[in-house]
């Protein structure tokens, strides 16, 4: 059975997937009838950890007991797996507001108060901000603590970016997991000749033959790429760098730029292009071809070293702030308390595990009969294959050879 797409990520996102700080995202309501969990003392509502899950599953098209039922079989989860993603994903959260103040990290509750006016101004009154809240389960307190704890997050996030110290290293490793991305990659210039109004069929015409002139030029040799797009295109952005709109990889461009790219070679300049822009002359003029080795950061593109530092630190300050994360896990006191019973998304799996079963044992059935008649056609098709050998061969016992034969292989010509 082919897995949901979905699969375990959706789930192991937790809060932060569920919440996505807005409005329309998570119930923070708490419940202290109940706790799923504690954390240096705090505790984890068990109504809390509820609200997440059912929001996830509202948010995935999973609200039915059958797709729910479906879901958990098909990705090799249950109910209570869930559940332990969930609790986990928020004990670190609160682990990382309580460990950022130890980072000498405090959010004011006027960055507070800031985030969620901004928001409020999106609503005409002060009766649909609230009806929003309360649709989305929130008080307006719960929902500043969630917002106050996604800024902690960001905080932290920015304390490694700024903290991180790279070496040489780093960039180079970063460069060999990189480079083979940017493998094949095209730089490219071009001369725009633009056509305001494409359905004017003489406009669209002149700015033909003016682009057709271009070209010839450029191909007899008696004009320069990089000095008539200076000189002609309407491109006044990429005009003054001689037409360098810079490497595909690195940009989006229209698709019919894009396909005749792809059928040029380094050095090659197109025919014409038409776009919606306007008609288009393009050359390649560069080709990255990724070193089998690398051992510098200079044996690659400058633009694309820019991009291969900032992926570099930001592998770099993951790898710390997981690695400090573990450790507030790792000392903490977190005491998770059993599932209790009667959860809205605690089903019986049992009828969706079967029809998992039967549904593999079907399409295992239906494998074997395939190879069965594909075996059957096989051995089928030898036995005519020996037949006609042996009625060949027994016709060359009683027929004249030829001495030889004359080539016909084209290939001699």
């Amino acid at each position: 059975m082919l897995k949901s797409r979905l699969g375990k990520t959706v789930l192991s996102l937790g809060v932060a997937a569920a919440c996505a700080v807005s409005l329309a995202a998570c119930s923070g309501s708490q419940s202290a009838s109940s706790v799923a969990a504690t954390v240096n003392g705090t505790e984890i509502a068990e109504q809390t950890v509820t609200d997440q899950i059912e929001t996830i599953r509202a948010q995935s098209g999973l609200d039915d007991e059958e797709q729910w039922g479906t879901f958990l079989v098909s990705n090799d989860m249950t109910p209570s797996s869930v559940r332990e993603q969930i609790i986990d994903s928020m004990t670190r959260e609160d682990l990382v507001q309580q460990g950022a103040k130890d980072l000498g990290l405090t959010v004011e509750s006027s960055e507070v108060d800031e985030y969620v006016q901004s928001m409020k101004s999106n609503y005409d009154s002060d009766e649909a901000w609230n009806k929003a809240l309360e649709q989305a389960g929130f008080t307006e307190d719960s929902y500043r603590e969630t917002i106050e704890k996604s800024l902690y997050e960001q905080k932290v996030d920015e304390h490694f970016k700024e903290t991180a110290e790279l070496t040489d290293e780093d960039y180079v490793e970063a460069a060999k997991t990189y480079a083979p991305y940017y493998d094949g990659a095209k730089r490219t210039s071009h001369i725009l000749v633009k056509v305001d109004d494409k359905s004017d069929e003489a406009a669209l015409a002149a700015a033909k033959e003016k682009a057709q002139g271009l070209l010839d030029q450029i191909n007899a040799g008696t004009l320069d790429f990089a000095e008539a797009a200076k000189q002609y295109s309407d491109d006044t952005g990429s005009a003054q760098n001689g037409g360098d709109v810079g490497w595909d990889v690195l940009n989006s461009f229209v698709t019919e730029y894009t396909d005749a790219v792809d059928e040029l070679e380094l050095g090659q300049v197109s025919g014409l292009v038409e776009s919606d822009y306007g008609i288009h002359i393009i050359k390649v003029t560069e080709v990255f071809e990724a070193p089998e080795e690398i051992t510098s950061l200079d044996q690659i593109p400058a633009d694309f070293q820019e991009s291969v530092k900032s992926m570099a630190e930001s592998m770099k300050a993951n790898d710390a702030y997981t690695e400090w994360s573990d450790g507030l896990k790792e000392n903490a006191d977190i005491v998770v308390n059993d599932m209790p019973e009667g959860l809205p998304y605690d089903i019986d799996l049992t009828p969706y595990q079967e029809a998992a079963e039967s549904e593999s044992a079907d399409e295992e059935a239906e494998d074997v009969d395939g190879d069965g008649e594909a075996d059957a056609e096989v051995e089928e098709a030898d036995a005519e294959a020996e037949a006609e050998s042996e009625s060949q061969s027994e016709a060359a016992d009683t027929t004249e050879q030829p001495a030889e034969s004359e080539s016909s292989s084209s290939a001699a010509e």
